[in-house]
């Protein structure tokens, strides 16, 4: 797979929209931040480096053979943004990277939608840049 313009400005755009969502949530909202029990430089540095893998990670199953199956560019941005939610939540809880000392059935439930839903964000900033960014493919002989 060539990766161009298109895949650049989606991955950084999608990665920029996911870490906002977020420090948002987490940093503002929610205010885990305080509760952090290392420098919160290093914690900001590492979930930038997450999310900018997590955005590649996205547009590759994006683009992937499974995925193109999935004719629609919407249908295929919420498959994706889910898969990738569900997968991060699951690898965050198995670790347990949790901001949250008392982790209730509630608490996991709405962790999981809202990591499901920054990641669907994400997606659909993919999907964005897919319909507005036109890479002419070349032609085959």
């Amino acid at each position: 797979m060539k990766l161009g313009l298109r895949f650049f400005i989606s991955w950084i755009s999608s990665a920029v929209v996911m870490f906002g969502l977020f420090y948002l949530w987490h940093g503002i909202f929610l205010n885990d931040f305080k509760r952090i029990q290392f420098p919160l430089s290093w914690f900001v540095t590492f979930a930038a480096i997450t999310y900018l893998i997590l955005g590649a990670g996205i547009f590759m199953l994006y683009e992937s053979q499974l995925m193109k199956k999935l004719s629609n560019f919407f249908v295929r941005g919420l498959i994706c943004g889910i898969i990738a939610g569900f997968s991060l939540f699951m690898i965050a809880t198995i670790v347990n990277i949790s901001l949250t000392k008392h982790l209730s059935a509630q608490h996991l439930m709405m962790d999981c939608i809202w990591q499901m839903s920054e990641q669907i964000v994400g997606a659909m900033v993919v999907v964005l840049f897919k319909i507005l960014i036109h890479e002419p493919q070349p032609e085959r002989a």
